[in-house]
């Protein structure tokens, strides 16, 4: 069993460092902050660099590699700053969906676009009126010919926007299916489609600078041959997907935790109180261990979880895991770095304020810690006769 990096993950690991360094400047990245300015300029450095659809095969602009070099990048990309690094990070979102299981034509369409930073990517899931329960869509999708017509509306919709290329939408396309889920199909709809309106969700209490829309669709028409997958088995498309995805946040919340430590470890090494340094008290020296301890125990799980991934197994326990300890280790780690710092950890200056805003969307999206635990008990239970 080796837990090392191999020489070309450490390699990535290392240029996302550098990039992060060289272009993550305090001032360029306040000022995205104070004018909500999406930083366009840093992401298609990012994708220039081949940051974005890393996993993508090369003749999709990709380098063939796999989901743990991706992990790697949105750690390194979120430990260097929580907003701007999950904006980069969640670039090519719900783009799996096509490499999945889309055709040849969808793919050489698409994924080139993404992965060179010409668009950002749509996964159109969620409802106003259905939350985390993805079992049952009121989005619906009729055939009309050589044509799909959709109606319905999406919500919390991530990378909405002007640079937003695509939505994979989640739609019911057999009203009689039972149980619904059966009856479920992605498609994937042109963001410049007529019929497409978006509307911002308004002031968010973290990644700010992610768009975030409310997303309808009234007799929105896009070809047949924009089907993702087979009809009716969208459900299970999407589940697969978010097996990889939860492993993408967890990578998220992980970089977060480690900002946020690495920001408090460099104060306290530095800040004075009663004639010694802050890091020379037992209290202080505790945090830590106790903060490096969880960020050590998320790193194992995200890490087993995309090396499990890339050895092509589907382990929903193992994802689910790894996202709920690293969602909650970011949130626990964020807090106590605020803690660490005392009234300046309060202010906007500081960053780590940010940082902890910034993790606790880890908790929420890509499934709650509750539907988490659901997954987890599923498994670790089985069937109950």
């Amino acid at each position: 069993m080796d837990f090392a990096l191999t020489r070309e993950q450490l390699e990535i690991q290392k240029a996302v460092r550098d990039f992060v360094k060289g272009e993550f400047k305090r001032d360029v990245i306040d000022g995205f902050i104070e004018n909500h300015q999406y930083p366009e300029t840093l992401w298609k450095k990012a994708a220039d660099l081949g940051f974005v659809g890393i996993h993508f095969p090369e003749k999709y602009s990709g380098q063939g590699l796999g989901v743990t070099e991706n992990i790697l990048i949105c750690e390194e990309l979120c430990r260097g700053d929580s907003t701007v690094g999950t904006c980069l990070a969640i670039a090519d979102f719900a783009s799996e969906l096509i490499l999945k299981f889309g055709t040849d034509e969808l793919k050489s369409k698409w994924l080139p676009k993404v992965a060179e930073g010409d668009i950002l990517a749509c996964g159109a899931f969620t409802e106003p009126d259905h939350g985390s329960d993805i079992t049952r869509m009121e989005t619906a999708a009729v055939k009309d010919g050589d044509e799909w017509v959709i109606n319905g509306s999406k919500i919390f919709i991530t990378n909405t926007g002007p640079h937003a290329g695509f939505f994979n939408v989640l739609c019911q396309t057999d009203p009689d299916a039972q149980p619904s889920h059966r009856g479920l199909s992605v498609i994937l709809v042109e963001a410049d489609r007529p019929g497409i309106t978006t509307a911002d969700v308004g002031h968010k209490m973290g990644i700010t600078l992610s768009y975030t829309a409310e997303v309808s669709f009234n007799d929105v028409r896009v070809p047949l041959s924009n089907l993702i997958g087979e009809e009716n088995k969208g459900f299970y498309q999407v589940l697969e997907f978010f097996d990889e995805s939860r492993i993408m946040v967890a990578s998220q919340a992980l970089g977060i935790a480690q900002g946020a430590f690495d920001r408090a470890l460099a104060y306290i090494k530095q800040r004075e109180q009663f004639g010694k340094k802050i890091a020379q008290f037992q209290v202080s020296q505790h945090k830590i261990a106790d903060m490096a301890t969880k960020l050590e125990t998320a790193r194992l799980l995200v890490y087993k979880a995309a090396w499990n991934c890339d050895k092509g197994r589907i382990d929903p326990k193992l994802t689910s895991m790894a996202k709920m300890v690293a969602a909650r280790t970011a949130v626990k780690v964020c807090d106590e770095a605020i803690q660490l710092l005392g009234g300046y950890g309060y202010m906007r200056e500081y960053e780590v304020e940010r940082f902890y805003r910034d993790a606790k969307i880890t908790e929420i999206y890509e499934g709650t810690k509750e539907i988490q635990k659901n997954t987890i008990a599923a498994v670790v239970i089985g069937k109950v006769r």
